[in-house]
């Protein structure tokens, strides 16, 4: 009960913040700038470090079990609705590229195209790592000590698809925003209904892998 009550205090609330704060900050663009196969192999290198930091702040620091965060060996049932989590992403997606984007006049097509001329191996490791970076952050620690903090698991999610669509806007535009507002919001349903980042991160990399990695091969 002791452990329990440090952790809800101001001080561990405040610690949370900050180490969101920090998660969200564009570390990896500023430490290795350019297009470069060295500086985006580096700036992956950089979001799975971070993501390290964060499991070893929850363990070591927080004194949290990783199922603090949603985080268990997968299950049959978490490939189950990784899968379907994908449909409904993939399915919604298409709707904004083939009716949404042309009603409105809208592309991020330069973007994609720029995505999908990378090698094929660079881009299988930037799906990988976008399926457990941003659903270790944005969904599970974000969103579980934002309950905290709010007291409103709802409005922890909300913030949680804010910040993860804004954390779209510096490379892929204002168009994009639409697709990654749709995608965030279909994952945070799934995390706040289930609670398994690990069927969080197969729907996200599933959603990824049909967008990115079928087209580059």
């Amino acid at each position: 009960m002791t452990d329990r009550l440090l952790r809800a205090s101001p001080r561990w609330m405040l610690c949370s913040l900050l180490v969101m704060v920090a998660l969200q900050l564009p570390l990896a663009g500023m430490l290795f700038p350019g297009q470069g196969l060295m500086s985006q192999v580096n700036r992956e290198m950089v979001y799975w470090s971070s993501a390290l930091l964060l499991l070893i702040y929850i363990v070591r620091v927080e004194r949290r079990p990783l199922r603090s965060i949603g985080l268990t060996w997968p299950t049959g049932r978490s490939l189950v609705f990784g899968v379907a989590g994908a449909v409904a992403m993939i399915a919604g997606m298409a709707v904004i590229y083939l009716v949404v984007f042309p009603a409105f006049g809208l592309s991020d097509a330069t973007q994609n195209a720029a995505a999908e001329n990378e090698p094929f191996g660079l881009l299988f490791f930037v799906v990988v790592r976008a399926a457990v970076h941003e659903e270790l952050f944005y969904r599970g620690f974000a969103i579980e000590r934002l309950t905290e903090i709010t007291g409103l698991r709802w409005l922890a999610g909300l913030i949680s698809v804010i910040a993860f669509t804004y954390a779209h806007l510096s490379y892929w535009g204002w168009a994009h925003l639409i697709v990654a507002g749709y995608g965030g919001l279909v994952l945070t349903v799934m995390y706040l209904w289930r609670r398994d980042l690990a069927s969080n991160m197969i729907a996200h990399f599933l959603t990824d892998a049909v967008g990115f990695l079928l087209g580059a091969v």
